[in-house]
């Protein structure tokens, strides 16, 4: 069989990886997964939201309840297999792994067994649905490290990244299953995911784009262009039409809250409530933590959106989501 091209979106949360990813999903022969790491965690009610983008329970769900069955041990039940699962995410891919993991010529067996199931997963996922590319908007990079391991697959990396300032405000916010966040803590992510997500695309700098959400929401369609120009699909396929986009209905695995809304949706070109609503301590708490990278991504007083790509609804704020974490509280 012809490899599947997979785009996996790396990067911290509330950055806009939702609302890119069902964009892409409104291509022809993309499907987005939302945040698929997720799956396993959620289905069996551990997460924070058990719930499919289509609305039916996940283990429910006619697409992810074929997925949940595969890899399921003989005698072994789909609650008990979720489980182990999770268990051997925990203990291999999580984000402070990334490294360990780039450095793996020869996976060991939890990575192969990990490796394995992605690839029985991407597969079943793709079956079901007629999909040739598929989206996966997990954002571990440790996972992403992992890619290239997984048989029957192409993949390619989307580093996305958005104001630090900009996400500790969206993590402030409660919103259904959201659960808030300090701006220190929220950085301290901020910065250690997309560490973990330089090492990655610098491995694989040929099947990697660098792209800022700020630059996104300023030029959605353009920056749409150049997402299928990476995975090899025509521009003709765009679904965004200046900055209106017709979402239909998805099955992604948790993310932003708004993944549940669909039809017409106008992508915003502010992206500045922060800059009000934001404390001053809170500025300077996440300026001073993120600072390492903040002039590297071209974060500063005087930063202007336009489009960076680089490789090495009614109307949503797309990026105010949140992500679940391996464990209990970090992903790191």
């Amino acid at each position: 069989m012809s490899p599947l091209t997979v785009l996996y979106v790396t990067g911290w949360c509330r950055s806009g990886s939702t609302i890119i990813g069902n964009v892409l999903n409104e291509v022809p022969g993309c499907f987005h997964t939302g945040e698929l790491s997720f799956l396993w965690k959620n289905a069996h009610g551990n997460g924070s939201n058990t719930l499919c983008g289509c609305g039916a329970q996940l283990v429910d769900c006619a697409l992810w309840s074929k997925v949940l069955q595969q890899g399921v041990a003989s005698g072994e039940t789909p609650r008990e297999h979720a489980e182990r699962v999770v268990r051997r995410q925990q203990d291999t891919v999580r984000t402070r792994h990334t490294l360990r993991v780039l450095r793996q010529d020869t996976p060991t067996p939890a990575l192969r067994e990990h490796a394995e199931l992605l690839a029985k997963t991407y597969r079943t996922i793709s079956d079901a649905t007629g999909a040739s590319v598929i989206v996966d908007s997990g954002k571990f990079p440790s996972e992403a490290a992992l890619l290239p391991h997984v048989e029957g697959i192409r993949p390619y990396y989307l580093h996305l990244v958005r104001d630090p300032r900009a996400v500790a405000h969206s993590w402030t916010k409660t919103k259904q299953y959201v659960v808030p966040m300090s701006a220190a803590r929220s950085t301290a992510y901020w910065l250690g995911f997309n560490v973990g997500s330089e090492l990655v695309t610098r491995r694989y700098p040929e099947r990697s784009l660098f792209l800022r959400y700020e630059d996104f929401i300023a030029e959605p369609a353009a920056t749409v262009d150049s997402l299928l120009s990476l995975i090899g699909v025509e521009h003709s396929k765009n679904p965004v039409h200046v900055r209106t986009v017709n979402l239909g209905k998805n099955h992604t695995v948790t993310g932003n809250p708004d993944r549940f809304l669909s039809g017409p949706t106008l992508l915003r070109a502010g992206d500045d409530t922060w800059r009000k609503e934001l404390s001053t301590r809170a500025k300077a708490v996440a300026s001073a933590l993120a600072w390492p990278l903040m002039g590297r991504y071209r974060y500063g007083r005087a930063s202007s959106p336009s489009l960076h790509v680089v490789h090495p609804e009614p109307s949503v704020n797309a990026a105010d989501s949140r992500s679940d974490t391996f464990g209990t509280g970090t992903g790191q």
